[in-house]
């Protein structure tokens, strides 16, 4: 299940985090964000135990997708310890952020 990141959580559930974080900031009014909501669901099943997936909805949290440069939406961004170590903006296929969790857990 994903899991929904707000200004509060963010720093314990993302940045002090011991497993990759696939974070997904979105907004309610965009058509592609709901789009990726089952793509997203399904990696969380795929990946639970072993990765986050989560989402911000900048709209209520801009202090957190300002703080990430966060300029569209849907904007994917992986984690690991606390960094960002990849970027995708627009949507992006399950295969493509499969490859990059997977990549963070090498």
């Amino acid at each position: 299940m994903t899991k929904t990141l707000t200004s509060e959580n963010f720093p314990t559930e993302v940045l002090a985090a011991d497993r990759p974080v696939l974070v997904d900031f979105w907004a309610g009014w965009c058509g592609p964000c709901r789009a990726m909501a089952p793509t997203l669901d399904a990696l969380a099943e795929r990946f639970e135990g072993r990765a986050t997936i989560g989402k911000v909805e900048i709209d209520e949290n801009p202090e957190v997708s300002e703080a990430h440069g966060i300029r569209s939406v849907p904007t994917l961004v992986v984690f690991q310890n606390g960094q960002e170590v990849k970027r995708f903006v627009g949507v992006t296929s399950a295969n493509e952020l499969g490859q990059a969790l997977e990549g963070a857990l090498a």
